[in-house]
């Protein structure tokens, strides 16, 4: 992992190691990328704007306006979300006086958690497996009927339509309109339509909306991301808000510390082969 080693060489303090995360990720993660598919990372270049970089730095050559101006549109709608699962992870860390580095590597490595950073590549994979319109009710139906998640509709948090996939919605439109795979586009659409009747038609109670995912995969696939890099790309995003926590984190100096509930069982007694038996076991 990279991530940790961004502190080597580098004093304590917190903002300049935030600029050097937020400066770094796109690099880190196009050579990760580069050298493992046997090819050479590319220089950086310092002319080029932070999501154009970060096109350059996995492919290798400057990229269009509107593929620059799609994943800028990204980056920016991801940066922050709340205390997230990887936020609060960095936030813990940095509540203990740790330094800002060591904060954003227990964030990355929340962010490897499926349940957390990986769900676009599979709400991209839906869309692909129904192929053509007229396959999509039938085959969500079936997916319905086996109980399965449709992923890229419903949201933990809100019981509303998520407000960052209107905006990722109309940067793919315009994406698009311009260029990529129509086609792609025009099946997505009629994909979202035909799986937002059907989960009101089986949950009429429950408001189960379009989620950033749905169109977070769509716009990053469209731009030459395959879905292996959709999580690191994610990443690129959300360190800007990871650092911005871990800053006010730092800045309040208070150590979080939840507190916990004991709901086991009490009032058992311990022989001395039960203790021994229960301290061989590790319990």
């Amino acid at each position: 992992m990279a991530a940790p080693l961004l502190s080597l060489g580098r004093d304590e303090d917190p903002l300049e190691n935030a600029m050097n995360a937020i400066a770094s990720f796109p690099t880190i993660v196009g050579t990760y990328w580069r050298v493992s598919r046997g090819e050479s990372p590319v220089p950086i270049r310092t002319d080029l704007a932070h999501a154009a970089h970060c096109l350059h730095q996995l492919f290798g050559a400057e990229p269009t306006a509107a593929r620059a101006r799609a994943l800028e549109t990204y980056l920016n709608t991801v940066c922050d979300h709340g205390l997230n699962a990887s936020t609060f992870a960095a936030r813990v860390i940095a509540s203990t006086k740790s330094d800002l580095i060591s904060a954003i590597t227990g964030a990355v490595g929340a962010l490897k958690g499926p349940l957390h950073g990986g769900a676009p590549g599979p709400a991209l994979d839906m869309v692909f497996d129904i192929g053509s319109p007229d396959r999509a009710e039938a085959v969500i139906r079936a997916k319905l009927d086996r109980g399965e998640r449709l992923m890229g509709f419903g949201h933990r948090v809100y019981r509303v339509r998520d407000p960052r996939a209107d905006v990722l919605g109309r940067a793919a439109e315009q994406f698009y309109a311009d260029g990529g795979d129509r086609a792609l586009y025009d099946l997505a659409r009629s994909v979202e339509r035909t799986a937002l009747r059907l989960l009101h038609e089986r949950k009429p109670e429950r408001r189960l909306d379009t989620n950033v995912e749905f169109y977070t995969a769509l716009l990053l696939h469209g731009i030459g991301l395959p879905t292996e890099l959709f999580t690191p790309t994610f990443a690129v995003g959300r360190v800007v808000g990871w650092s911005a926590h871990c800053l006010e984190q730092l800045r309040d100096g208070r150590l979080i510390r939840p507190q916990s509930a004991y709901i086991g069982p009490t009032g058992l007694v311990y022989g001395r082969e039960t203790a021994r038996a229960v301290v061989y076991d590790g319990l």
